[in-house]
Order: structure tokens, then sequence, then C-alpha cells
């Protein structure tokens, strides 16, 4: 059987001799990139709109990367991490870092510190910018790490004041802010780095050549959601030629287009609250916004009711959101409060979504053109997406993108023809390098031809749509039958009694295994839940399984039974932390051999 391949192509090389701030800030000229409006903003801080613009953007990339050599030395080569939640200069610090040759680490700032610890020590990170909040871990696990002294902490602070220009046309942010005081000592802020820098003469070389984008731009990490995160490798090349395929995709600058279908519109802003150092937020909804001619408003944290006071506030046009978000939008009665009738783009991500909410989705905001993409950090983001200039196939995650091919291997080892699942197989420039220091996984997924093991169970229909069933080492298997948790989940979070659901599998001497389903309840199925004690818990967790058994297949009847609890656990891009979900699980089920009654947790 042929491998799958894209429906639409472009003529336009992914190029080798760039890097990534070369190709964003110094290429305006590409065929695929809209012309901005002069003056056009790029970045906004979402609390107090202050902005950059691509000059003022370019001459803070350049103090910073000068600031940074002088005080600390970085080069060609070092790692960086980046320990932030989402702020306007963290990715003014990440193109500073590529102007030197260094290599960026972004990590999770929930992690703890032992967690960050891991990643300093894989990644022999050499210096780390952190943000006021994430301080005390990022001090003790540089404590713990050993590889560096903590005078090589550097803080994120407020945005910088509005700038302005000296003799030269430079744009020059006078007001230093204060040292950041702690406990512990004194740390530098990045804008203190910036004023350094404005003092400082050209102090380093930046990489060029024919080949300077083969270089390692990040050293990114997998979401570790069924172990220890593992470090991958990716070069400039491979972000690059991932901004090009979907900007491709999305036929942003494509002439001939009505207004309605064309994707980005000068002025539109799209909301950046997914988090940066998540390859989706890294990627997708910064360098690819950017590069379409749109405005990024930077959030911080999620949180909902502010969400929506942003969106409504800068006029959010474009959402990249994950699926908890969507079904917060469903579910949580604070939407209807706002006027979201500006926005018209939303794509959904990192995991599954069901077909069921997806069709919820479109019901509520028939103007927003919604849908799925899919990808990981091993293919440094998408694979695939839906069409923006046509209606989404609910459920699918879309088609793949431009240069990019596929193949389906069934368990025997034989491709799959259409409609067949298996495991997803890719191809494609955006594909990362390997997992340094881990050669059998490097092996094991990086295969010598170039393709990619995604570890996805999926299908693809002769259409060319991408279903993306789940994750094969979480798929349940009941009576022989594959269970996929992420379809009984989007099941159950359309039952109005059901906020949030997680489902994982217990051990069953005759089936094998059955599916239990962790369920945070609505206040609706709260009300019911308290109405008369325990049989009132009992009645609400039969009516939940009775909304699978009344439309799954027997296999797939939540036979585990239901567990209320508080939340659900999971990573900031939205993935199910099904490992604690199992922890959770297995005490359950040890408690129940010893026949003790497990409560819920309301």
């Amino acid at each position: 059987m042929a491998d799958f391949q894209p429906l639409m192509s472009h003529p336009h090389p992914y190029p080798h001799d760039l890097t990534i701030p070369q190709f964003l800030l110094d290429s305006p000229s590409h065929p695929l990139r809209p012309t901005r409006l002069a003056g056009s903003r790029w970045l906004v801080d979402d609390d107090t709109s202050r902005a950059y613009g691509l000059e003022e953007i370019r001459e803070r990339v350049e103090r910073v990367a000068r600031g940074i050599r002088a005080q600390f030395g970085v080069g060609e080569g070092d790692v960086v991490c980046l320990f932030s939640q989402n702020h306007i200069d963290y990715p003014i610090v990440i193109w500073a870092l590529h102007r030197l040759g260094a290599v960026v680490s972004c990590a999770n700032p929930s992690y703890t510190a032992g967690e960050l610890t891991y990643q300093l020590r894989e990644t022999s990170s050499k210096l780390l910018f952190t943000s006021p909040s994430a301080l005390p871990t990022a001090l003790a696990a540089t404590a713990e790490a050993g590889l560096f002294s903590q005078e090589r902490v550097v803080v994120f602070g407020p945005p910088p004041p509005e700038p302005q220009l000296d003799g030269q046309g430079c744009f020059f942010s006078s007001q230093p802010e204060p040292t950041w005081d702690t406990k512990d000592g004194q740390f530098l802020t990045v804008q203190q780095i910036s004023l350094l820098g404005w003092h400082s003469p050209p102090n380093y070389v930046e990489p060029r050549g024919p080949m300077v984008g083969d270089s390692v731009a990040f050293l990114s990490f997998s979401s570790g959601t069924t172990g220890l995160p593992k470090s991958i490798a990716i070069a400039h090349r491979n972000l690059i030629a991932n901004v090009i395929q979907v900007v491709a995709h999305n036929r942003t600058n494509e002439e001939g287009l009505s207004r309605e279908d064309r994707f980005a519109m000068p002025g539109e802003v799209a909301l950046g609250v997914l988090p940066m150092y998540h390859i989706y937020g890294l990627v997708v909804n910064l360098h690819v916004v950017l590069f379409s001619g749109l405005a990024l408003v930077v959030v911080p944290r999620f949180v909902f009711k502010n969400i929506l006071e942003s969106i409504v506030r800068h006029r959010v046009s474009h959402l990249y959101i994950v699926p908890p978000m969507v079904v917060m939008m469903l579910n949580n009665p604070l939407t209807k409060s706002y006027d979201l009738s500006h926005l018209r783009f939303a794509m959904v991500g990192a995991a599954p979504l069901s077909r069921e909410v997806t069709e919820r989705f479109k019901k509520q905001f028939p103007r927003v053109r919604m849908g799925q993409g899919y990808g990981m950090t091993e293919t440094c983001t998408v694979v695939c997406q839906f069409e923006f200039q046509k209606e989404s196939v609910n459920g699918s995650a879309g088609k793949l993108i431009p240069h990019t091919q596929a193949r389906i291997i069934l368990p025997s080892g034989r491709p799959a023809g259409p409609g067949e699942p298996g495991e997803l197989w890719v191809k494609g420039p955006q594909t990362a390098l390997y997992y340094p220091n881990n050669k059998a996984a490097t092996e094991e997924t990086f295969l010598p031809d170039g393709w990619v093991r995604t570890g996805d169970e999926a299908l693809i229909t002769k259409e060319g749509d991408v279903y993306v069933l789940d994750r094969l080492k979480e798929f349940l298997k009941v009576n022989g039958f594959q269970v996929a948790p992420a379809e009984l989940e989007g099941h159950l979070v359309v039952h109005p009694y059901v906020s949030d659901a997680g489902v994982v599998g217990i051990p069953d001497d005759m089936r094998g295994e059955v599916p239990i389903a962790f369920v945070v309840l609505s206040p609706e199925g709260k009300a019911a839940a308290s109405g008369a004690g325990a049989a009132g818990e009992g009645n609400a967790s039969e009516e939940i399984k009775k909304w699978v058994r009344d439309q799954k297949v027997r296999y797939k009847w939540l036979e585990g039974g239901v567990v209320f609890v508080d939340a659900i656990p999971k990573n900031t891009s939205g993935k199910i932390l099904r490992r604690l979900l199992r922890d959770q699980a297995k005490e359950i089920v040890q408690a129940r051999k010893k026949g003790m009654v497990v409560l819920a947790k309301l």
C-alpha cells in the first residue's frame, strides 16, 4: 500500500541557511508571508497593553544578546534554560540566545525542584531565566543540580517602559528596573541585561553559513505522560519548515481569496495563552502567528474569566487552544456573559477532541471556523491540520500539511490502507533530529530512512482525513477489544452532569481489564449527587454509566465504576496524566479488595 500524501503542496524550499531569528525577523519578503501594516504590533502584554513592533523587537534582541554575552559569556552550543510562565520578553530571550548560537531548553514553570533539576542536568544548562513566581523553585533546583551558581539566574520582571529613540534612531528603554530582591539575594532582570547590552559594543559573531539551519535550536522535552520526559533535539530548519508548511496549508498569502476565506487580515489578533515552553505554544501560537501577520497577546497564565476578558479587551480573532479550554467555553456559564462575536478561528491541539464536543462548539460559535490539528514534539509540532477554507470534519485532526508523508502500520508490520487503524508514522522536513543521551529511544523512534514512529493509534480515510484515536500504550484491552480512553472521555464530557473526565483501566479476572471513569461533576451534577447523600451520589454515578451504556458497545461500558474527583490531573497542554490516574485506580482496587468504600470527593 502506498504512503499517504498531502493533498496540497507548494514550490517554496525549506531553507537550511537561516536561523530562526534570521528567518522571522530579518527576512520580511518571503513569498508566503503577508505584508504587515506599517507600525503594526507583534507582541502585546495582556495586562498593560505594552506592545513591541518589529523594529523594537530586533533592537531589543540585539541588546539582550550583547548583555548575555557580556555578563555570562554564553556562546555557540551553550544550553540555556527558560523556566517561566509566558512573558512578553520570553521570545526576545529565545531569539537573543539564537543570535549567540546558543541552544534553548524551555521548562514547564509548574515543575517541582526535582523535575527542573532533572532537565538542567539532562541538558547541561549554563544559565537560567525564570519568572518571579518560579524563582524559589529555580533556586532550589540550581543548588541541587550543581551546574552553575545562583548568580547565573535571571528574572523576567515587569514589561519594560515605553522606549525612546536615541540619536541613531535606535529604541532605548532608559529606565532601569530595580534588581530583583529576595531573602536569598539579588538577581538581575532581563531589562537590566538589555541595558547592559545597550552600553556594550558588539561582542559576538552571529552564526551564519549554508547549513546553519542544521544546528540545534531547542532541546525540548516530551510531555512525560507515561514516564520521565525525554529531551528532543530540534534544529532551526525544523521549526522554520513547520512554519512554512502551516502557513502554506492555511493559504495565508494566497491571492484571490474572499475576506471570509482569508486566514489572517491586517490588524487581527491571536491569543497567546498556550505556554511558550510547550511545542504547540512555541511553534504555532508564537512563530506561525507572527509570520502570518497577526499580533500576539501574551498571557502569562490561564484563568478562565480573565481569558474571556482578554478576548474582548483585545478583540481577539484567533484562538489556539486545547480540549480542556473548549470544554470550559461550552460548560461554564460565564461564557455567555461576554461578546465573543469577533472570534473567527479556533484550532484545537495537544490532545484529541471528540466528535460530540466539536459539534457542540460549532453550534455555540457558528461564526468561528474551528477544527483540530495534530503533532508532537518529535515532529516539531504540526503533522496535520484542518483546512481553514473548508468545513472541518468533526473528530478529525485534519489533513496532512504540505510535504508531510504518513504511514499507518498494523501490528503485523504491514502498511494499512484507508480506514484501517494502526500506528501512525510520519516523515517530513519538520521532524526533529534525535533524543540526546538516549540512543535506544532514538533508534526506536527516529528511523534511518527519516520516518518517525509517533506511538499514536490513528487511521486515515480515503479522503485524507486523519483520525488520532489514542496513545498506543494507553489503549485498554477489554475481552480482547481495544478501547480508546479518549473516546469515552469525549462522550462523558457532553453529559450535563460532567465537567471533566479521565478514563483508565483496572484489572478484571474475566475480561483482562475494564474502564473506570474519574469524573469532575458540573454544578448540575453536584446538585444531583448531593440531593440525597450517598444515595444521591449513587444515582449520579448510575446516570453517568447509563449514558455510556445507551450509546456505546458493551465492552466500552464503565464496568470499573465512576469515581467523583475534584480535578483531572493534566499537564499544561491539556494532556491527561494517566499515570497519576492509574495510581489512584490502584488504590481504589486495593480498597475494594479490603471491602472499603471509595468516597466521592465533591
